[in-house]
């Protein structure tokens, strides 16, 4: 399969003119002269030398990467990320621990169900810090409903600075306590990189330097809206994207209403049971159905649900 050229690291300007111009994948640029490269694309011919000086730097460095990795290491590589939680358990325990990284997660569900609660959550919880069974990540927020509201994030992230205030003033640890000291509402503000694209125009261009984010900032989760399919005896919500963006997640979460409960079913993914689970809506976030009112009363536990026991566990206890 083709490398495209939008994934390689060229001038966003650049990167527009070649795209129109038909030249999409590696193979289209790399077949012509620096002359009609630049000629096609509307650029001038020092410009054409630097892109395909870096297009055959980017490829050749792909192919001395992929031939040096044995299956071994690339199993070594997934099992040392530590996913990101959700602070539902439920929901972290059926994904094997919490939403994987290196991995496209899609979310997927009917207005209202809960998406960009959890969006926001995981915006948040990326940032933990590792001495908490965090990540310490960043997040790029691509936001096309305009329904990104800064003061419900402010409240998620209140929640989660109190959690691991909570465990800091438990166990005493001194790398917790340095960790607190940055793990604030205005760094988390702070690192959380938001985009709102208003049309479809806007979304193509942030689309077009989203490698250039994504290589400074790695995880990105997607959602998916749900549309209704009208059929010959029955009509059914579905992904609106379609399947055939479906195969492009490695996970597929789709939340939806029972009667007056929320739940959420992990749909598709590659080393997990199908299976449905009930999660809820807080003032502190995205949480388990069970009373959460109790989960700063007593500090006992790490946040990563992977070093707890979860057979007897049902929410985050502190």
């Amino acid at each position: 399969m083709q490398r495209e050229v939008g994934s390689f690291p060229l001038a966003p300007s650049v990167r527009v003119r070649l795209i129109a111009a038909g030249f999409h994948t590696l193979q289209d640029v790399v077949a012509v002269k620096v002359s009609e490269l630049a000629t096609e694309a509307g650029i001038s011919e020092d410009s054409a030398a630097k892109v395909l000086q870096i297009l055959k730097r980017e490829h050749e460095g792909d192919i001395s990467t992929i031939l040096k990795h044995t299956a071994l290491e690339l199993l070594e590589q997934e099992q040392a990320h530590t996913p990101i939680i959700t602070f539902c358990s439920a929901l972290d325990g059926i994904l094997g621990g919490g939403v994987p990284l290196t991995k496209v997660t899609e979310i997927c569900g009917p207005p209202g169900i809960g998406k960009t609660q959890l969006c926001m959550q995981l915006a948040v919880d990326v940032q933990i810090p590792e001495c908490f069974g965090g990540v310490n990540g960043e997040t790029v927020y691509i936001d096309t409903e305009n329904s990104f509201i800064v003061e419900r994030l402010v409240d998620i992230a209140n929640a989660c600075i109190l959690h691991c205030s909570f465990i800091t003033q438990a166990h005493q640890q001194d790398d917790q306590k340095i960790a607190m000291q940055r793990f604030t509402l205005h760094n988390i503000l702070s690192h959380i990189y938001y985009f709102n694209c208003q049309n479809y125009a806007e979304l193509i261009a942030q689309i077009l330097v989203l490698p250039d984010l994504i290589a400074q900032h790695s995880k990105v989760v997607l959602t998916n809206q749900m549309t209704t399919r009208i059929g010959s005896s029955e009509s059914l919500l579905v992904p609106a994207l379609g399947e055939s963006w479906g195969h492009a997640a490695t996970n597929r979460i789709i939340l939806h209403w029972e009667r007056l409960q929320r739940f959420a079913a992990l749909y598709k993914t590659p080393n997990q049971k199908d299976i449905t689970v009930p999660f809820q809506i807080t003032h502190k976030g995205f949480r388990d159905v069970q009373a959460v009112e109790h989960e700063t009363s007593s500090p006992e536990s790490e946040v990563n649900p992977r070093k707890r026991p979860r057979e007897h566990d049902k929410e985050y206890q502190l």
